[in-house]
């Protein structure tokens, strides 16, 4: 009795002290989390090193997280400075009036009444959706000037949690297969389960993000240069929010260059219409199709409305971090059901004729 006693409150306390040390951790989720991803990602350049260099883990842990800041980290915070800078300038333009989203709508309008007219049919107010889609275009616009006006004022925290992520990339890099036997050892659910589950994690994540964002980042990028090539302004915001929505199932680049490729047909430019429509369909659409099976791989792609739900409660829950967390829930989701219907569904099902015969040899 009194073992049991002392073994539930060490229970009690192991859960307290867990909750406790999360909530410690909280503030530092975003760097936590992506230097798992870049561990991950990264994993098999080290493993590469191992067998060309032998087993030196500190050089090895060291070289990879070096290649992983020439190609991945270097690059971002350039585009992300290049984006921020470019929406501002918009914003200000629009301020100033020299930038005028509702001009731009109403110039489609009157180049296709029918426009109206089929939105009529489903009793959609043109001006309403008007006035949505200029807030939407402003907020936007504005969302990124007050980003870069909290990165400027908070740019300690946004450097501090930068070298955090790096730091804890090295050592996850480094010693990432002991941490997880360990984790495997220590938690109470079956060592053939923890090891699929981790499995699992780290499929998803990889698929995510060297996937996904790959597959976003090379769409954006071609909707960027077809949009510089054809003098459209904001080539590089726009780039980057075609590489935002590529990221969700059924919406896509397309939201981006469709309304694009109708305002030119509305304005007269009907040549750099049809190449942009064209160009979309055929380059930036077939992207994503030709791409994805060999970069993500269709064993670990998920249904797409299941993607595009979890994608959205994700950003919704986690902020920017949301777009791999989001399927990533869902998957760990997916196959935390698939191992209970696997063991005790089968057990269940087949318990069913034992007791239906135990029940009739009692009689």
């Amino acid at each position: 009795m009194y073992a049991k006693l002392e073994t539930r409150t060490f229970l009690a306390m192991l859960v307290g002290v867990s909750i406790a040390f999360a909530l410690l951790m909280k503030p530092f989720f975003g760097p936590i989390f992506w230097a798992i991803a870049i561990a991950l990602i990264f994993y098999p350049v080290k493993q590469w090193l191992t067998r060309r260099m032998g087993d030196r883990p500190n050089i090895n842990a060291i070289v990879t997280l070096l290649v992983c800041i020439i190609i991945v980290v270097i690059p971002v915070l350039g585009l992300g400075a290049a984006l921020i800078t470019e929406g501002m300038g918009i914003y200000q333009k629009i301020q100033s009036g020299e930038i005028r989203p509702g001009e731009y709508i109403d110039q489609v309008n009157q180049s296709f009444p029918a426009i109206q007219a089929f939105l009529a049919q489903f009793d959609i107010s043109f001006g309403e959706l008007r006035d949505r889609a200029v807030s939407v275009f402003v907020g936007g616009s504005q969302f990124l000037a007050k980003q870069a006006l909290g990165i400027g004022q908070n740019t300690f925290q946004f450097f501090l949690g930068l070298a955090l992520m790096v730091y804890l990339a090295f050592f996850l890099i480094r010693d990432g297969q002991q941490l997880v036997e360990l984790l495997i050892k220590a938690l109470p659910l079956g060592d053939e389960r923890e090891r699929l589950l981790f499995a699992k994690f780290a499929e998803v994540t990889r698929a995510t993000v060297k996937g996904n964002l790959l597959i976003a980042i090379i769409q954006g990028a071609l909707g960027g240069v077809i949009f510089w090539i054809l003098g459209i302004s904001g080539a590089l915001l726009w780039g980057v929010v075609m590489a935002i929505f590529s990221l969700l199932p059924a919406v896509g680049a397309a939201i981006v260059w469709i309304p694009a490729a109708v305002y030119l047909a509305a304005i007269g430019d009907v040549v750099p219409a049809v190449i942009l429509a064209v160009y979309g369909m055929v380059v930036i659409g077939l992207a994503d199709n030709l791409l994805r099976p060999i970069l993500v791989g269709r064993d670990t792609k998920m249904p797409d409305y299941l993607v595009l739900l979890s994608t959205l409660g994700g950003l919704v829950m986690f902020g920017i971090n949301g777009f791999v967390m989001g399927p990533l829930v869902a998957a760990l989701f997916m196959a935390f059901w698939g191992i209970f219907i696997r063991e005790f569904g089968n057990e269940s099902t087949e318990n069913v004729p034992n007791r239906a015969t135990g029940s009739a040899e009692d009689d």
